[in-house]
């Protein structure tokens, strides 16, 4: 099994969606964790009724710092992944080992304005690049790639439709 961190400012929407999804989808390769480098308090009431309405278990999503998976008895990261470009370009902690990291900027649905059934959109919109992006992480051979490999298939994904404006240019940092 091979550990992944989703990183989002708040940890209320995209990264707990992600961790969702990845800990459904791939459980028998993967375990999935979500934190946030100014977590709020409270996920998104939306995302939750999103995961729900997919199919996906909320239990135990909730808000974490990103600091908590920097300790020492820490889980060792393989991947760190950032889904919000705040948190792409913030100072991470160093995690522990030194996990492969990649970046799926994707728009904050908690940031649409609007009728509640465009917001709703904009949280299922979300939720459909962040699938498709963890099923085509999923079909990597990710014990077998070199470093480099890696690092360009993470980087392709992160590109994929839907990509923010930075995550659709890699060369971002």
């Amino acid at each position: 099994m091979r550990n992944v961190l989703f990183l989002c400012t708040h940890n209320s929407a995209r990264s707990v969606l992600a961790e969702a999804v990845m800990n459904a989808e791939c459980e028998d390769r993967f375990d999935a964790f979500s934190a946030g480098s100014s977590p709020s308090g409270a996920v998104h009431p939306l995302a939750l009724e999103t995961l729900r309405e997919a199919g996906y278990s909320t239990t135990g999503l909730q808000p974490k710092s990103w600091v908590t998976f920097a300790e020492r008895d820490a889980p060792d990261m393989h991947f760190v992944i950032t889904v919000c470009d705040n948190a792409a370009g913030e100072s991470c902690p160093v995690w522990p080992g030194t996990p492969a990291r990649g970046h799926w900027g994707i728009a904050d649905p908690s940031r649409v304005e609007g009728t509640e059934e465009e917001q709703r959109a904009a949280f299922r919109a979300a939720l459909s690049h962040i699938e498709a992006r963890i099923l085509a992480f999923r079909s990597l051979p990710v014990e077998n790639m070199t470093k480099s490999a890696l690092k360009h298939a993470m980087e392709t994904i992160g590109t994929m439709e839907g990509a923010s404006p930075i995550a659709a240019n890699p060369d971002w940092d």
